[in-house]
């Protein structure tokens, strides 16, 4: 038995690693604000905190709570709103990672936590790096949220080295699966599936030879469980503790796109529209690394992740905790 905080519990992913970590025995306190979180997807066995990260009062729960592990997944996750006001973007994801930091940092009696953030794989690293993305490649983001990112990473690696503390980044592919909202600040496989649902068109951004690497919620939930519990490599430049948590399969929007119809068994037509801005061309991380050092590898393939997706949206099957082993 261990205590855990989720931070971000009431959204997607965060309520899935709340879940898994309740499944593995854990005492699990949840902090969420509600922007964008749901308080139906909060555990019911769980404590629940309606707060600001960036709030005098989350850094108190962190500061006292005696917590054994700090997942840390709340966040402005939209890169089109980063584009657009980047100062609210870097308030949450930098100045809301660094007041949880702090509190970590001044836990009462020295207990400090483990502190595991959910990072990025694709914006990390840019269009100026040949994919597969590895680990140490040079990261040079194309838009504020990877900025964002990058930059609390930064911060963790500094509070690893210079305060002694276990800090983790997990850098994710493109999440996707039951509980995505298909609106407000969704991937493409949540507003496909809901297009879908409503027999209109799929639209696709640019040409659609864009590539990204999809990966089920469920399995990102036990890499967060994973990486709670493996050996840590001694703290030191930015990328020791940094892990791809990716399948390293790269998938263009269009292959996505034929694929989700073939599993909804639907043929809504396919369009296009211009290019957004700061997206990527190419994204599929190397995820090897996670493996070989934190026992981790994805195990859902996108085949069997889509179809489950899908009869989560049109209400055919209950919401999944974890991944199918």
């Amino acid at each position: 038995m261990g205590r855990v905080l989720v931070t971000g519990g009431a959204g997607f992913i965060g309520s899935h690693v709340a879940d898994r970590f309740i499944a593995a025995g854990h005492d699990v306190t949840v902090i969420d604000s509600l922007v964008t979180g749901k308080r139906a997807q909060v555990p019911s066995q769980a404590t629940f905190h309606e707060l600001d990260i960036r709030s005098p009062e989350a850094q108190q729960v962190v500061r006292e709570g005696g917590f054994d592990l700090v997942a840390h997944l709340a966040a402005q996750i939209d890169v089109r709103i980063s584009v657009d006001d980047p100062a609210r973007d870097a308030s949450v994801n930098i100045l809301g990672t660094l007041n949880l930091l702090e509190g970590a940092r001044n836990a009462t009696g020295g207990r400090r936590p483990r502190f595991i953030i959910a990072s990025t794989g694709g914006a990390l690293y840019g269009d100026f790096v040949t994919p597969p993305n590895v680990e140490d490649y040079p990261k040079d983001p194309d838009a504020p949220y990877g900025i964002g990112k990058l930059s609390a990473e930064l911060y963790m690696s500094y509070y690893g080295r210079i305060h002694g503390m276990e800090c983790v980044a997990l850098r994710f592919g493109n999440v996707y699966g039951p509980r995505q909202d298909p609106h407000g600040e969704a991937g493409v496989i949540a507003i496909f599936c809901g297009r879908i649902q409503a027999g209109r068109a799929l639209t696709i951004f640019g040409d659609g030879s864009q590539t990204r690497d999809y990966i089920y919620v469920g399995d990102v939930a036990d890499a967060f469980v994973t990486a709670a519990a493996a050996t840590q490599p001694a703290p030191g430049r930015l990328d020791v503790r940094g892990f791809n948590i990716g399948t390293g399969i790269e998938t263009s929007v269009v292959e996505l796109a034929e694929q989700l119809r073939r599993a909804a068994g639907t043929d809504v037509p396919i369009e296009f529209a211009p290019r957004r801005a700061g997206e990527l061309q190419r994204s599929v991380l190397d995820p090897r690394k996670a493996e070989r050092v934190l026992g981790w590898k994805a195990r859902v393939s996108l085949e069997e992740g889509l179809r489950e997706t899908y009869r989560w949206a049109t209400g055919a099957t209950a919401t999944p905790a974890v991944a199918t082993k």
